[in-house]
């Protein structure tokens, strides 16, 4: 039996500005750790990653102070409208999310693609995984996209609360495959030994309605203060040259910025 990743709340040790720290303001960040090289616990149990380094430079460069509080991805979005949380990390802008809630300015832009064993040559298409079993992490654009291209067509979706028992399940051979990130696969599972016998495979499954041109903070509906504090943020460490430090620093020479700077929640 799978089980739900325990909700505990972890500070953030992104501030050392004593005036920041008196201003008496903290941010709630929504995070899921099961997802390196994005979020994850270092040696020392504590946050760390690309969506972490980056939210903390953002909380630094407006002066508040930000406060993790991590579950599973799918129940991120239900917390923020419950307002358990101020805010989620970068998740995909897509259409249907943002009937629920609001988005900062995009933050990076990531391709789903297919991850599995080198030697079944399988593709991202229904044809080729019909009676295949598929992972997808809840909630996620990839188990939307599975669920309405795969699924009808005689592929079986199994959705996971985490990627870390999806990379678990393949490697036991309990899984033909996974639609993930494709970042997340190549600086995480591909890299460690267990994940050496598979290859990300085929093009970019892309869709124009389920899909978002980038990543984004998640902000409660007219959460205005928040999502201006974000935006503000992130302006100025892409500006600054930290955005693109970070990201050198986890993923080297792939480009990820998305180059369209308005706010993900008007975006098409």
């Amino acid at each position: 039996m799978i089980k739900m990743t325990p909700v505990l709340t972890l500070t953030a040790l992104a501030l050392c500005c004593s005036s920041a720290l008196a201003s008496g303001e903290t941010l709630r960040v929504a995070a899921d750790l099961t997802y390196p090289p994005f979020q994850y616990r270092d040696v020392n149990g504590k946050p760390t990653g690309f969506e972490i380094d980056i939210t903390n430079a953002v909380c630094k460069a407006v002066a508040v102070k930000c406060e993790y509080v991590v579950s599973s991805f799918d129940a991120e979005i239900p917390s923020l409208m419950a307002k358990k949380v101020d805010f989620i990390s970068p998740l995909g802008a897509t259409e249907k999310r943002k009937k629920s809630i609001d988005f900062s300015h995009f933050i990076y832009h990531v391709p789903s693609q297919l991850v599995a064993r080198k030697d079944t040559h399988l593709q991202p298409t229904a044809e080729s995984l019909q009676g295949k079993n598929i992972a997808v992490q809840q909630g996620s654009i990839q188990e939307m996209y599975a669920n309405k291209y795969w699924a009808p067509k005689g592929v079986e979706i199994k959705t996971y609360p985490d990627q870390d028992v999806i990379y678990q399940d393949l490697a036991a051979g309990r899984l033909d495959g996974a639609l993930s990130p494709a970042v997340a696969v190549t600086f995480g599972f591909l890299q460690k030994p267990e994940g050496k016998e598979f290859a990300l495979t085929g093009p970019e499954v892309r869709d124009d309605v389920i899909f978002s041109i980038g990543s984004a903070y998640g902000v409660r509906k007219g959460d205005e203060k928040t999502q201006k504090m974000l935006n503000e943020g992130l302006a100025k460490i892409m500006a600054d040259g930290t955005w693109q430090k970070i990201k050198q620093h986890y993923f080297g020479d792939i480009e990820m910025k998305v180059t369209r700077t308005e706010t993900a929640n008007a975006a098409k």
